[in-house]
């Protein structure tokens, strides 16, 4: 297992990935990291609302560019892509789905 740093919204991110797909992962770093760029002023916002508001807009373009109903059969897990990876992400993208819903059910105080 090799790790890679990004930096995605001026924050340092250490993960692990199989050996030889840095590049790669940091390839993939950086659409996020531009799509938060072309998000605007989110002042207020909290990192994961961030990270998952940036998510949502490149899973909607993604299925702008497949035409798909079901964004969840577009993107298969790579071969040779450690299963635990794959479980340890759902299960990242779960708490981020959690943290979200938390944070719209509670009253904004301005």
């Amino acid at each position: 297992m090799a790790n890679v740093t990004l930096t995605i919204g001026g924050r340092g991110y250490t993960v692990a990935c199989a050996p030889g797909e840095e590049a790669h992962i940091r390839n993939l770093a950086r659409t996020i990291d531009g799509k938060i760029a072309t998000m605007g002023d989110m002042v207020g916002q909290g990192e994961a609302r961030v990270l998952l508001f940036a998510a949502l807009l490149l899973a909607d373009e993604l299925h702008e560019t497949q035409g798909s109903e079901d964004v969840s059969t577009l993107a298969p897990v790579p071969p040779g892509i450690d299963p635990e990876v794959g479980e340890r992400l759902s299960s990242i993208a779960d708490a981020l789905e959690n943290i979200a819903d938390r944070l719209e059910a509670e009253p904004i105080d301005a």
